[in-house]
């Protein structure tokens, strides 16, 4: 049976960080899975089909690797899919303290466990919100953003 780990977000947009963490993840599993989370009420900076060329550009070469959008709980689309594992990337102490009890509910709800993957180092600072102000203002983000060009 293969080995399938979820890595969800909103990636809006997909960071140097969060692309080292799938790195990472494809060392660990037969097949990864980026899932998008579509929230109908929420405001994306960058739209859903950029985010996904986005994020394909990256992983182009990558037979492991698919990019799917869910709107349900997170555990529901791994049980959908036939994912063992949530996968998530950790930057520090804080992200660790939010993702832990995160974790324990979607054990508790379905048995599904989740995998923390530390964040490169070099990474650690870069956060999506911090990125997309910086967008917002005009800044250059393709210091945090591999393929950044392809975002505009």
């Amino acid at each position: 049976m293969k080995k399938i780990g979820v890595f969800p977000g909103s990636f809006d947009p997909f960071t140097k960080g969060h692309e080292a963490v799938v790195h990472s993840a494809l060392n660990l599993f037969d097949e990864i899975v980026i899932a998008i989370g579509v929230n109908s009420s929420k405001a994306y900076l960058f739209d859903l089909e950029k985010r996904k060329s986005h994020i394909r550009s990256l992983f182009e070469h990558e037979s492991r690797l698919r990019i799917e959008t869910y709107s349900c709980l997170t555990v529901d689309f791994c049980k959908e899919i036939g994912a063992s594992h949530i996968v998530r990337g950790l930057r520090d102490s804080k992200d660790f303290e939010y993702e832990r009890s995160i974790a324990h509910m979607n054990t508790t709800l379905s048995g599904i466990e989740t995998v923390f993957l530390l964040t490169n180092q070099e990474y650690a600072a870069i956060n999506a919100t911090i990125v997309r102000e910086i967008y917002k203002n005009k800044g250059d983000i393709s210091l945090f953003v591999t393929n950044a060009n392809l975002l505009v």
